[in-house]
């Protein structure tokens, strides 16, 4: 999924001769801790000393506990997502149809500060195509079309719904034919988008049977979409679950402290610098395309941007809020920085910062925003975000050098 991200990143921007913007996406690759080297190569690594592997080991406990609880936040959100669904496909009514898609907006704030877990191939990565993809064709899920009908309409090639149906079409067709996860449900909720002042405006009808011939088949397919996201929610709970000796937590904390470090500042570096810089709002801000907006159907970009930079800042700082209980606070990777360089540690905490103050200030709708002169307050919005962004990635680079931190397999060696 990474090469994916890097790949469609570089490929657009240097089709369109903005070589500044390719050299955000290759700087950051660097901050992503990648290096390249050959298979045979012997890989050094700095030492820590007694005291620096035992801060390490702090930092990284204090990171799985954070994925768990982030991801378990995240099943709870939903398998509440769920219900509310349930609700609305039993007895469809407005005030339902309102209550899923709330259910959806706040089922998605703790995944979103979850991806910062992704790009080393850990658990997420593994099933990401499943959950999160994007941009998606939904012409793919329901096209409204009898000429290119969609799963939903083509009932036959597809008589029966189920879950395995969903995951074996999946990607089928290419990187954009997506019927699954959160962009899916996101869809089957709002409708299309074609508005600059409002999110997709999808009738109840398309739920009532009475109303559209439809509505049973559309209403299973919401379901089962909702389900399969709970269940595989739930695995990557598992997987960071402190409970078990077996799971990839385990085997994550039994690393040597500077591999599993080297895969920290990879996920953080990647996140800030070719996803979230690159992908997710360069790519944007120059194409002013909608179709490149991330929750385009329901106009929520704005708190994806903001929710991912604050996944980064939990990392920075060790600390989570999470929907339910009290906070987690402990030792972050800033907290380990500045032990051994202060001035390092301190600059990457205060960007940090400045990115999740920088992302609080895009207004929404994000695609009535990304659109008019590069003086527009929007515009002006995106292009500092974008900055503070890189800014991070820069320092995240340093850290990586600082510590030769590279990112390993779980084979002992090098990743390239």
């Amino acid at each position: 999924m990474l090469r994916r991200y890097y790949v469609g990143s570089v490929r657009w921007l240097v089709r369109s001769q903005r070589p500044a913007a390719v050299g955000l996406v290759f700087g950051a690759l660097a901050a992503a801790g990648c290096r390249r080297s050959s298979a045979a190569e012997k890989v050094e690594r700095a030492t820590l000393s007694r005291e620096e592997s035992g801060q390490a080991q702090k930092v990284l406990t204090q990171y799985a506990d954070i994925a768990h609880a982030a991801y378990a936040d995240a099943s709870r959100g939903a398998r509440e997502l769920e219900r509310a669904i349930a609700a609305l496909v039993e007895t469809p009514s407005a005030e339902r149809l309102e209550a899923a898609r709330a259910a959806w907006i706040a089922a998605r704030r703790p995944y979103l500060q979850t991806e910062v877990y992704r790009f080393y191939g850990g658990p997420i990565d593994r099933v990401e195509l499943a959950v999160n993809t994007w941009p998606i064709d939904e012409n793919y899920v329901e096209s409204g079309s009898a000429e290119r009908p969609g799963i939903i309409e083509n009932v036959q090639a597809y008589p029966v719904l189920d879950e395995q149906l969903l995951l074996a079409v999946n990607a089928k067709e290419g990187e954009t034919s997506i019927s699954t996860g959160y962009h899916v449900i996101e869809y089957l909720l709002w409708g299309k988008d074609s508005s600059l002042e409002t999110p997709g405006s999808r009738s109840v009808g398309d739920y009532q049977p009475k109303q559209n011939a439809l509505a049973q088949r559309r209403g299973h397919y919401l379901k089962l979409s909702a389900g399969l996201l709970v269940r595989q929610l739930e695995e990557l709970t598992q997987a960071w679950d402190p409970g078990r000796v077996d799971n990839y937590r385990a085997e994550f904390l039994r690393m040597t402290p500077l591999s599993a470090l080297a895969l920290v500042v990879r996920g953080m570096g990647a996140l800030s610098g070719p996803e979230l810089a690159g992908e997710r709002l360069t790519v944007a801000y120059e194409t002013k395309d909608q179709e490149n907006e991330h929750s385009c159907f329901s106009d929520t970009t704005h708190q994806d941007i903001i929710f991912n930079a604050i996944g980064i800042e939990n990392l920075c700082t060790g600390r989570y809020e999470p929907s339910h209980g009290s906070a987690l606070q402990g030792t972050g990777l800033c907290d380990f920085v500045s032990a051994s360089a202060p001035e390092l540690g301190q600059r990457l905490r205060q960007q940090v910062a400045a990115s999740v103050a920088a992302a609080r200030t895009i207004p929404a709708p994000f695609d009535r925003a990304m659109q008019g002169e590069d003086t527009a307050p929007g515009r002006r919005a995106l292009q500092i975000t974008i900055q503070s962004l890189l800014k991070q990635a820069e320092t995240l680079s340093e850290v990586a050098a600082r510590f030769d931190l590279r990112a390993p397999r779980l084979d002992g060696r090098a990743r390239p």
